[in-house]
């Protein structure tokens, strides 16, 4: 409640003392704060009893920090978007300016620690160091309407791509229809290339794994995946789906004419000054392409497995297996738990110049220093089997093979296990002990299998709680 927070009962009684207001009109102000859950600051500036800048001066001489004025400031949103959306909406904090690893930090309630302590959290975790700044509450109410300026420029575009493409004129003489308009046309278009630009920057910045750009009737759908859920950000126009799909393709180097066949391609980008690789999956559906995008930010490096989340106790077990001359290490999960993420970790671990370590990925999604990576091409004939093969003759002292398909691709890294060499793998299972009967189903020997298995370890993706929410 607003009448017993200590913060404003300083602003209230420095108001009271150096009679800028009587206590008749106070006591009504905060009543009516209460009643509808406005704050009290916000109306005592559009009661007229007190501007917005005196009461940042009064705020700055009660809690000794400079003043930031930021009505006429144009946040950029990287800058914004350092500090979440829900954080900065619950404590009524901002991040304005950034130079290098300082930032520039709005406080409407300076007396709040609790939002000092959720900032000084997050900054120790982003490496920053944060200088508070008394704003005004409509400073900040302006500010936070910035972190939709991507939907609005989503919008604009679409109002743009509606008059180009859907205009009143063509609709009165011309029923919609879509061969009337030339697809090279619209890829080629500003608005189309400015939706798939804000689509894409929107998933980097809101930490998403996935975005799926799912047709339907009569309309597409936008989601991303943050944490394990999907979550629908856009509603685009059917008209212009097979545009921003082609669009995609373009940045993919895809074919364009290929609708009946899946395509599998790649783009990398640079978001803000960060790496981004994007993985796409264009898949045929009844009349249009779905399209899914894997988002990889290469910028982040290859995390630990300390910072994956495994505890002290497993970090010990996996240690003490790779540091074993040959085997197999086994890694199993469902689709999207982070099984590749985890190998790459134990392969940074391992590499080193008096090793060799080679890889056959489908697709490679971290680039590593260091390590040997080769990419499979189903398309010409390099399968897992064929690669395999190949690098046994390369000299290996590690192998990592992106994954166990077939019965061939089996029998081969149990053999490279038997021959002194260690060897990386994923299997697609429910559990650890699946593996097992998975390996035996594929025609693998089960006395074999006990000769060569060192580690199975399955792993799946957990939501983590946010910090600041938790109770």
């Amino acid at each position: 409640m607003f009448m017993t927070d200590p913060a404003f009962e300083k602003i209230k009684n420095y108001l009271l003392d150096s009679h800028l207001i009587d206590e008749p009109r106070l006591s009504d102000i905060l009543i009516k704060a209460q009643q509808s859950g406005i704050d009290p600051q916000e109306l005592l500036i559009s009661s007229g009893l007190i501007s917005a800048s005196q009461l940042n001066v009064i705020k700055s001489k009660i809690f000794n920090l400079p003043t930031a004025d930021l009505s006429e400031i144009e946040i950029n949103q990287s800058v914004l978007r350092i500090l979440p959306q829900e954080v900065a909406t619950n404590y009524k904090i901002i991040v304005f300016d950034q130079k290098e690893k300082d930032i520039k930090v709005g406080l409407v309630n300076p007396g709040n620690f609790l939002a000092i302590e959720a900032m000084d959290f997050l900054a120790k975790q982003g490496g920053w160091t944060p200088h508070y700044y008394v704003i005004s509450i409509l400073d900040f109410k302006k500010a936070i309407k910035q972190y939709t300026e991507d939907k609005k420029e989503i919008v604009s575009a679409l109002e743009s791509a509606e008059e180009k493409f859907f205009s009143k004129e063509k609709e009165e003489n011309y029923p919609f229809k879509e061969e009337n308009f030339l697809l090279e046309e619209r890829i080629k278009t500003a608005p189309i290339a400015k939706i798939v630009s804000v689509i894409i920057r929107n998933a980097v910045e809101g930490g998403a794994s996935d975005i799926h750009i799912e047709p339907s009737r009569n309309e597409s759908r936008v989601r991303y995946r943050v944490d394990g859920i999907l979550h629908t950000s856009l509603i685009i126009p059917n008209y212009l789906h097979n545009a921003i799909v082609s669009r995609i393709k373009v940045l993919a180097s895809l074919k364009l004419d290929e609708t009946r066949l899946p395509q599998d391609g790649r783009i990398r980008l640079v978001i803000d000054g960060k790496d981004v690789d994007l993985r796409i999956s264009i898949l045929p559906m009844l009349n249009y392409e779905k399209v899914v995008i894997r988002v990889l930010n290469t910028a982040a490096g290859i995390p630990t497995l300390k910072q994956l989340g495994f505890s002290d106790h497993h970090l010990e077990i996996i240690e003490r297996n790779i540091k074993r001359p040959f085997g197999l290490f086994l890694l199993t999960g469902p689709t999207g738990s982070g099984k590749t993420t985890t190998l790459y970790s134990i392969l940074n671990m391992l590499k080193d110049d008096s090793i060799n370590i080679t890889t056959l990925e489908d697709p490679i999604e971290y680039y590593v220093t260091g390590i040997n990576q080769s990419q499979i091409k189903p398309e010409v004939g390099f399968s897992f089997a064929l690669g395999l093969r190949a690098i046994l003759r390369q000299d290996p002292n590690i192998i990592m093979v992106g994954e166990i398909r077939d019965n061939e691709t089996a029998e081969l890294v149990i053999h490279s296990s038997l021959t002194g060499h260690l060897v990386f793998s994923t299997l697609h299972t429910n559990d650890a002990w699946g593996a097992i009967p998975r390996l035996i189903d594929m025609h693998v020997e089960p006395f074999l299998l006990s000769s060569t298995i060192n580690l199975v370890m399955a792993q799946r993706l957990v939501r983590k709680i946010c910090p600041d929410c938790r109770e």
